[in-house]
């Protein structure tokens, strides 16, 4: 057999057909269509390809030619390591992600904190916005590309379809709750506000800034929830255990009053209740804790939260992309949220002395 290569060096498929003495579409079939051969042939095409050292289609290549790139792009305002430390993120992923390769699709997730560019250059067949503020250039760039797109807990827009919760029934429903056990004094632990977080409690010039969506909602549904309560509320700059706990912490230092925290994840809960402990404070006795998402883990805690169907919405948005993507409508939907009550809420205590430091 001959084993000349293209001049380039590389061994390519017309080499490898031409070494076989077959045709380029025999060889093509190898790989992509093996059905089409018998296992003995299609078994001597890789043995010499192997031989000869032809590592198989191009892929972008083949991509090309397809007009797909069999890649759908996971939009995510925030740096690539933070959608990996947040727990309700990785099963909304992992949802998506069994959903959509059952069509031999991947996922391609695109890390955009301050920057659209990765939004603009991805060759993608679709896109799901996870996370982005409301207003901003990177939803511009989402939208310039004219690709079949879902909205995760996003404002809905035309040319798009929406996937998303109650936020404001479910952060009511906390509300209510608290409300109904005397609470009249809460802090509220706040998930960032707008695409630059920062640390501390929220005021007014700084909440007239909110950008994103869910956490506009949840703030709306605590106000709704209990009207006639003194609301408190603290943005953390990351949803993590750390921000939940210096953040409930300066809260509970600065208003000695509070009897009572909402927060806007399991996450900034359960930093909560380290502030709690270090604090010396009794969770229910001294202070109430209500989170939201319900995460795995959360019910050992003991947590009064609200749950939220994370796993079906990230399956959601995975078949809508689908139908999206062959052709079909696909029409937005609100899952609903419910609250899951546990033994971190008791009635509220008098709070006659400051804390200790």
């Amino acid at each position: 057999m001959s084993s000349a290569k293209s001049p380039a060096g590389r061994v390519t498929l017309r080499d490898l057909a031409r070494t076989l003495g077959v045709s380029v579409a025999t060889v093509s079939n190898a790989y992509n269509r093996p059905d089409q051969l018998s296992p003995e042939l299609r078994g001597r095409v890789l043995q010499v390809a192997r031989e000869l050292g032809y590592a198989g289609p191009d892929p972008l290549a083949r991509s090309l030619r397809r007009g797909r790139s069999g890649v759908i792009g996971v939009v995510y305002d925030a740096p690539l390591d933070y959608a990996f430390a947040d727990p309700a993120a990785a099963i909304f992923l992992g949802s998506l992600a069994r959903v959509i390769q059952q069509e031999g699709l991947n996922l391609l997730l695109l890390a955009c904190a301050q920057d659209a560019s990765p939004v603009r250059g991805a060759g993608v067949d679709g896109l799901v916005v996870y996370c982005a503020p409301e207003g901003s250039e990177l939803l511009d760039a989402v939208f310039e590309r004219g690709l079949p797109t879902v909205l995760v807990d996003q404002q809905s827009r035309p040319h798009a379809v929406r996937v998303g919760i109650d936020d404001a029934g479910g952060a009511r429903a906390a509300a209510a709750h608290l409300w109904a056990h005397g609470h009249r004094h809460i802090g509220v632990l706040c998930l960032e506000l707008g695409p630059d977080p920062r640390s501390g409690e929220v005021s007014a010039a700084r909440e007239a800034q909110l950008a994103y969506h869910t956490t506009a909602e949840r703030l709306r549904g605590y106000r709704e929830g209990a009207p006639g309560a003194a609301l408190h509320p603290a943005e953390a700059e990351r949803n993590t255990l750390e921000g939940g706990e210096a953040q409930a912490r300066g809260l509970l230092l600065a208003h000695p009053e509070l009897t009572a925290l909402l927060c806007m994840s399991d996450v900034l809960a359960q930093g909560a209740l380290r502030a709690a402990e270090a604090l010396k404070l009794d969770v229910p006795g001294d202070l109430s804790v209500v989170g939201y998402d319900d995460l795995p883990g959360s019910a050992a805690l003991g947590l009064t939260t609200v749950w939220q169907p994370t796993a079906d919405k990230g399956a959601e948005v995975g078949r809508a992309l689908l139908a999206l993507l062959a052709g079909e409508a696909a029409a937005d939907l609100s899952l609903p949220t419910r609250l899951s009550v546990r033994g971190s809420v008791g009635p509220a205590p008098l709070r006659a002395t400051a804390l200790p430091g």
